[in-house]
């Protein structure tokens, strides 16, 4: 091919500039794809970290769900498929980037080399070129010469007036120039046959080699690039098999979201384990200045001869998730559950121990109030009821179905971290026989210190597991059966928590168990009573809105209500609101709630206030 262009010298040079620009154009590209895979595999990694929960966040917590599950394993999969474009670009930057970068700087140095060769070749047969035509030019010259010479001797010799040293003269000058004609034609002819035999080196021996050397030299770029293009492809090729991993996996998380499961883990995490309330009975609303509520407002029916369970004064918060809130001061509140019915005779004899159990019995709301300003413990807990603080160890603030999984989920940490604790003495102790039998090893009394550590840690440890435990049965004890009707009697709290307890956890939950949302805080947690003080300093008395006799004996035992005798007179500061009470003073220091039905209200806007 190339041999048939002979006399096309600088057409390939051209052509093979032109091949090297190819090369390198190849070369821009592929650097510039794998910019894009290394752009698209970080892009994909921020993605997937984006979105990724965070730590110690409620996120986190979320992921328990089979689908949030498989949309984590999507992300982590994600991250793996943008590590494989990563591979790409690496591959594709080694195997074809800097490859064909250094082959093109050797390709330019040999093209150099060959077309430095080619014009060194030019110029020599030009010069030989222009050797001979100067001979040739010197041989025609000495040529013209010798025969004006000749001419010249003839003349000079046929003229008779001419000396016959002129003619001499002539002769001897023409046959001079004859001699140097002839040594001209010989150096001409012997420049002219070096010239043929360099000429026909040059066509046929140095020239076919120069340009086999550019062929050879050419046809490998071609193969070069090819080889290149083929590598590219080969290069995807290679992760497809982990990229179609990564989409199995993918697809495999996404075949394990189980909307079952899902449903149920739900249920579990917001079961309360509390009753539903029962029937809203016939309010009669027929008779002046009296109400009748039913006596299973909001609690469940109750049959003749079975005991009442009590209601906590604090338990409405979250007792009934569908009710909303009063105000956070629950002692200042209504008690928050279904006032007793009036007695069926007016006589205090008919209801002997008022609408509650004997089981219980309560101060009234001044000396309770009183115990709350005086006891730091408990003012602490409602100086965090009132502002949000932290939950209470023992997790009372949570409904009793929560509550238990939360003790449960704390004895199983605090058992995780006793089997640690003695693993690690295990250890320990298997060191110290070995320091025993070998000395030189190490001194066995150095770790008498560490092991006398880990036992009181254990034995922390365990007492702590105890007190959880403790607390758990309590709640085991106190949740209903599945097969059967639950009923709570109001002696069961008292029974489980000593009384010599100062501790907030007795004023968290009502006696038969049921949730309050009052917070708690251990004994030893010292709060100067001035910061209760400053928290209801700027509370002012209600104002009396009229009076109120009453019509029945009422022994008000739990917190936030009021006894009162059948026949008294008191003052009313709020109304009957439709939950079935209403609030009373007495004097100055006693105040709470009684039973709508138990008093004949009698309202008056210009009563002055007690």
């Amino acid at each position: 091919f190339f041999f048939l262009l002979q006399d096309q010298f600088d057409n390939l040079e051209k052509h093979t500039q032109w091949g090297i620009d190819v090369l390198e154009k190849y070369i821009k590209f592929v650097k510039e794809r794998t910019e894009i895979e290394l752009s698209y595999a970080k892009q994909l990694r921020n993605l997937s970290k984006k979105y990724q929960p965070k730590k110690n966040s409620k996120e986190e917590e979320e992921y328990r769900y089979t689908s949030t599950r498989a949309f984590l394993a999507t992300l982590n999969e994600m991250n793996d498929y943008a590590g494989q474009h990563e591979v790409i670009s690496e591959n594709m930057t080694s195997l074809i980037t800097a490859e064909l970068t250094r082959y093109v700087q050797e390709l330019k140095q040999e093209r150099k080399s060959h077309f430095h060769d080619g014009r060194k070749a030019q110029q020599h047969i030009e010069t030989c070129w222009k050797q001979l035509e100067a001979s040739k030019r010197r041989f025609e010259r000495d040529c013209k010469e010798a025969d004006r010479a000749q001419q010249y001797f003839e003349k000079m010799d046929a003229d008779i007036n001419v000396t016959k040293a002129d003619v001499e003269k002539a002769r001897q000058q023409a046959q001079l120039r004859h001699q140097m004609a002839e040594d001209s034609k010989a150096e001409y002819s012997s420049t002219l046959q070096k010239f043929n035999s360099e000429q026909h080196e040059h066509y046929y021996t140095h020239i076919p080699n120069i340009f086999q050397k550019i062929q050879e030299m050419e046809e490998r770029r071609i193969v070069r690039i090819g080889e290149s293009m083929k590598t590219f492809a080969e290069v995807d090729r290679q992760v497809i098999p982990i990229i179609g991993k990564c989409l199995d996996e993918i697809t495999k998380a996404a075949e394990s979201v189980d909307h079952k499961n899902d449903s149920q883990m739900v249920i579990e995490a917001f079961k309360s384990g509390f009753e539903p309330p029962g029937d809203v009975e016939f309010e009669d609303f027929t008779q002046p200045m009296k109400r009748t509520v039913s006596e299973s407002s909001l609690s469940n029916s109750r049959g003749d001869g079975k005991s009442e369970p009590k209601f906590g004064s604090k338990s409405k918060g979250k007792l009934w998730p569908f009710i909303k809130k009063n105000k956070l001061m629950s002692l200042l509140t209504s008690p928050h559950q279904p006032p007793p019915p009036p007695p069926a005779s007016a006589s205090p004899s008919a209801v002997p121990n008022g609408p509650q159990s004997p089981k219980q019995q309560k101060e009234p709301l001044s000396h309770r109030f009183n115990e709350f300003m005086t006891s730091k413990p408990k003012i602490h807990c409602f100086r965090s009821l009132k502002r949000g603080g932290a939950g209470p160890e023992d997790f009372s603030n949570l409904p009793p179905e929560q509550r238990r999984k939360k003790l449960q989920q704390k004895v199983d940490e605090l058992n995780r971290d006793i089997q640690k604790e003695m693993d690690s003495r295990d250890a320990l102790t298997k060191m110290k026989d070995v320091y025993i039998k070998n000395p030189q090893m190490g001194d066995a009394a150095s770790v008498d210190h560490r092991l006398a550590e880990l036992g009181q840690n254990i034995e922390k440890l365990r007492l702590e597991v105890q007190k959880f435990e403790g607390w758990l049965a309590e709640v085991e004890g106190r949740l209903p059966a599945r097969t059967e009707q639950p009923r709570r009697q109001s002696g069961v709290y008292e029974a489980q928590n000593p009384s010599g307890v100062n501790s907030c956890a007795q004023d968290r939950e009502s006696p038969d168990g049921s949730y309050t949302e009052e917070q708690s805080q251990e004994t030893e947690m010292k709060i100067p009573a001035t910061d209760f003080d400053d928290e209801f300093d700027d509370e002012e008395p209600l104002p009396t809105i009229g009076t109120c006799k009453a019509l029945y004996t009422f022994e008000g035992q739990n917190e936030g209500t009021i006894s009162v005798a059948e026949g008294e007179m008191l003052y009313v500061i709020e109304e009957d609101k439709g939950d079935g009470w209403t609030r009373i003073r007495r004097n100055e220091d006693e105040e709470g709630y009684v039973p709508t039905s138990y008093v004949e209200v009698y309202l008056d806007k210009n009563a002055k206030g007690a």
